[in-house]
């Protein structure tokens, strides 16, 4: 699931990453990897704080834009950029900006889709966990609630 998710990444770094003067070449890589890492933890996170219900609903929704989990995860991302490759807290905050909410959309897309299992909500959150449990059956419940 986190190689998809950093491919999903990848392939939405256009313009945030690659075309972007800001970030040099030799860091598209590990700029990309920052972008997953800052969704994967903002997203165990959540989990992790008692937020499931949440989680879940932020998926079966289509509002993405202005939910504060995605704010979290720009801003997380933007802090890396700034902190890890020295680019000034505009741009930083552009760039995720330009990159997070597209990719985002695209994993709530893919996570509804039943040709991708990897992204499929049950099957990732249980992934995010650690596969420490099968979180399938309390999934389905919040998914009713």
């Amino acid at each position: 699931m986190f190689e998809k998710l950093f491919l999903l990444v990848k392939n939405n770094a256009g313009t945030a990453v690659i075309n972007n003067p800001e970030i040099p070449a030799k860091h598209h890589n590990a700029v990309m990897i920052e972008a997953s890492s800052s969704i994967i933890e903002v997203l165990k996170g959540q989990m992790e704080n008692g937020k499931l219900k949440d989680l879940i609903k932020y998926f079966q929704s289509s509002g993405i834009y202005n939910h504060s989990l995605v704010s979290s995860i720009v801003n997380r991302f933007a802090n890396r950029l700034n902190t890890f490759y020295h680019i000034d807290p505009i741009h930083a905050l552009e760039t995720a900006n330009s990159l997070i909410p597209a990719v985002m959309q695209q994993l709530v897309r893919e996570s509804k889709s039943e040709q991708i299992k990897e992204f499929g909500l049950t099957n990732m959150l249980t992934k995010l966990n650690g596969n420490r449990a099968d979180l399938s059956i309390l999934v389905n419940k919040l998914m009713v609630a």
